[in-house]
Order: C-alpha cells, then structure tokens, then sequence
C-alpha cells in the first residue's frame, strides 16, 4: 500500500518545486503513472482476505475499486482543470495542484486504513483541501455561503461519530478492523448502544447524502470549480458508503427493524424526491448535483438491509456513479467555458457545432439512467432486487425512481443537445482532443467493466 501512499507525498514535493513551464505536464504524468500502479491492486481481487497489507495500511475487495477510482481520477482532475487554472498566477496554479495532491493522500490513507481511529482522522482532514478548492477557486460569489453549509453540515455529524468510536474501543480494546473480527460480538440490546450506532452512521448518512441533510450538495457542487465537482462526485460521496459497510460490519448481527426503517424510508423517499426536483431544474451543474443525491439514496438503502446482495450493488453502483457523474460534470463543464452560463435553456442546439462532443453526452446520459448492460444497471438491478425480497412495497419506490431517473437523464440531453440553436452562441471554440481524451478515460473503464464486473464485487458474492 505504500507503494501508493509514498509517491503521492513524493507528487506534493514535485509539483512545489517542479518549474512553472512543465508544472502541469509533470504533475499529469507522475499522478497518470500512480494511477497505472494502482491497478495492480486488482490482481488479487477474487481473494477475500486482505492485501498489500502493512501494519496500517491494507487493502481488500471492498476498498481495492474505491482505491483505484481515487487514483484515477487525480490525472482527470489535472486534465479538466488545466486550461481554467491557466488564465491564473502561478502561485494559485501551484497551490491548486498542491490542494488536489493532498487531497489524493488524504483518500488513499481513508480507503486503506486498517485503524479506525487513523480512518476517522483521513475521512475527516479529506474536509479541509476540498473546502480551499471550493472558498477559493470556486465560480461564483456565494462560494463562501456554500462553504459554510458544507463545513457544517460535514462536521457537526463527525463529532457523535468520534464519540462512538472511542466508546467502542474501551469495549474490545482495539479498533483494528484486522482483529476486531475475532472479538466478542457488539450487540444493540440497550438504548444506549441503539444510540451508538446512529452515532456510527450519521457522519456517513450526510456525507452520502441521505435526503433531508443533503443541502449541502447541491451548493458545493454548483459553486465548486470543475476539480471539486468531480472529486466530490467521483469519490468523497463514497467515502460515505464505504464508512457505512466498514461501521455494519463491526455489529456482527443485523440491525433491527426498529433502527434500520427510518433510514431506509428517508433513503427512497430522497430517491423519488430529488429525482422530481431534477425534471424542474434550470441549472445543470445542480441537476447533475441532485442526481447524485438520488443514486446515493439507492446506495444507502442497499447498505442498510445487510444482505450480500445489497451490499454487492451498493459497490457496484458507487464505482458506476463515480465515473458516470464526473464525465457528466466534465461534460457540462466544456458547455460553461464555450457559452459561460449554465442555465440549460440558453445552450441548446450544440450537437450541430459539436457533434462528437453530442456523442459523448448521448452515452454519459444513457450510463446514468442505468442502460443494460453496463454496471450502472447491475448496481441499481441487485439493489432493487434485495430491497424486494425485503419488502415488497419497496418496489413502488424503486421502480418511480428508476422511471423519474430516466425521464430527467433524457430532458438533459434534449434541453442541451437537441433543438433550435440559438443566435448568440453560433461562434463557439472547437472541442478539445484533450476534452474528448477526458471523456475517454471516464467512459472507457466503465465499458470495459461490463466484461469483467467482479473486479468491483467486493467480497459478498
């Protein structure tokens, strides 16, 4: 894991010293050569146990796809911010890779920590860079009001988790998840345990977002610059998912009706919630914002019935949603800095100037409303179909989700592709082979999982 780990501070130490006219090719080649390492990750990925292992640092089959996700989308990041970033002084330019870099680190230690006191500290710091990313190279002036709700909505909820934690390890005496295994079980027999493990969950239910503390989202996403909004979208939200699996599987039994009920019902109600408010969107950086709440929503339902195969779809569909929701933040990325808004009405009509870049909308937009056969569709399919075998009246839910889903995914690409093209913006810039190679690198693992999907199984199937 080091391996990883080390060249990632060694990438921070470059780009401080590395000269500003080869900042942003080397910092692209050495973060692109990282992510190339890191795949050898997958070589033991049908082994359950754990891997690369160190005394703090491991991976296993739940971490081994979050952990390549993260490190591959740092050379995207890199590509989509180069020529925003280009216009700025070197310092900020320098400063803004630095930001990103520790950013990496901080995902790297979340992901692979076998601690889960050295966990809490990573998933926590992840925090502070992506607030400087969002306060200060962020779009718009209500930048720092985003900044605000995210601090807190993100913060308040770590302390209750920070409590449990060190409840828990008084009890067991470790917080190693290689041996907290082997310990007695934690049952929730009293209130007062029942409220240790909403305590537990409640860091990670509004990093997800569960709906009805997502507010945050959407206004981090829309003021954030393009390299927030990806790694927001591609991998901060699953450190919640992935905290939420880890914390589940400490009980060793499964949750109560009781505990588990409002969390799930908040979870779909936030799937066919957010989904209607995206069909009345203008903006479409918080239309794809929003769509990532209601997948999250998805996610988290899956999560909370424990059985194998909800949590199976809940992976699959974190690693699906990451790709797909970063090439379409990418995507609407490349309308704002030819046509500078982002209100969907007043850019339509560019598959005429743009033809291929239509192409890569029109497949971006068929991945997020889950077309068979790729992973998107596997996800949501085993998720649903769990939930099913749960309770039947789930369906109802899921299967309005699902449709509204659709609906919204297909109103993007008509309001933004299709259509009259309006006067004021028939002189555009021509796309970018740098934007399309962007585009490429989102869409192309995604394609290629569909032929080998138990790299991102996990280990419950």
């Amino acid at each position: 894991m080091l391996k990883i780990a080390l060249p990632t501070l060694m990438l921070i130490l470059t780009i401080a010293v590395t000269p500003m006219k080869i900042l942003w090719p080397t910092a692209f080649l050495q973060s692109f050569i990282l992510s190339t390492i890191s795949l050898t990750f997958f070589e033991d990925a049908r082994d359950v146990g754990w891997s690369s292992l160190s005394s703090i640092l491991a991976a296993d089959p739940l971490s081994t796809p979050l952990l390549v996700l993260a490190c591959w989308m740092l050379p995207m990041v890199i590509m989509a911010t180069q020529r925003l970033a280009s216009y700025e002084p070197a310092d900020r330019q320098r400063n803004y890779l630095i930001m990103m870099a520790v950013l990496q680190f901080f995902l790297i230690t979340s992901f692979s920590a076998t601690d889960m006191i050295l966990f809490y500290i990573s998933f926590e710091a992840t925090l502070i860079p992506t607030l400087i990313i969002i306060t200060r190279w962020g779009n718009q002036t209500k930048r720092l009001n985003a900044g605000t709700y995210f601090l807190f909505y993100t913060l308040a909820p770590s302390l209750p988790l920070l409590v449990a934690l060190l409840l828990l390890q008084k009890s067991p005496a470790t917080l190693s998840t290689l041996t907290l295994q082997y310990t007695d079980p934690f049952y929730l027999t009293s209130f007062e345990s029942k409220v240790w493990w909403a305590g537990c969950l409640l860091a990670f239910l509004v990093k997800m977002p569960l709906y009805g503390v997502h507010l945050w989202l959407p206004k981090a996403h829309v003021e954030a610059p393009i390299a927030g909004s990806m790694l927001l979208a591609a991998v901060l939200l699953k450190l919640g998912g992935y905290g939420m699996i880890r914390i589940i599987m400490l009980l060793n039994e499964p949750l109560d009706t009781q505990m588990s009920y409002p969390f799930i019902v908040l979870a779909l109600w936030g799937v066919i919630m957010t989904s209607s408010i995206c069909l009345r969107q203008t903006d479409l950086k918080s239309l794809i914002a929003y769509s990532s709440v209601s997948h999250m929503g998805l996610v988290a339902s899956g999560i909370l019935i424990q059985t194998p195969w909800g949590l199976t779809g809940a992976i699959i569909l974190m690693i699906a949603h990451g790709l797909t929701s970063s090439a379409l933040f990418c995507l609407a990325n490349t309308n704002y800095e030819r046509t500078h808004s982002r209100t969907m009405i007043l850019a339509r009509g560019l598959q005429m100037i743009l033809p291929l870049m239509a192409t890569w909308w029109f497949i971006s937009t068929l991945a997020n409303l889950a077309l068979p056969p790729l992973p998107n569709l596997m996800g949501e399919l085993l998720i649903v179909t769990s939930l099913f075998n749960w309770s039947w009246w789930t369906l109802l839910l899921t299967g309005a989700g699902m449709l509204i889903t659709a609906s919204y995914s297909l109103y993007m690409f008509l309001m933004t592709q299709r259509g009259p093209l309006p006067p004021h913006i028939l002189a555009l810039d021509p796309s970018h082979t740098r934007e399309h190679l962007l585009i490429c690198l989102h869409l192309i693992p995604l394609i290629l999982l569909i032929l080998k999907p138990e790299l991102i199984w996990g280990w419950t199937v």
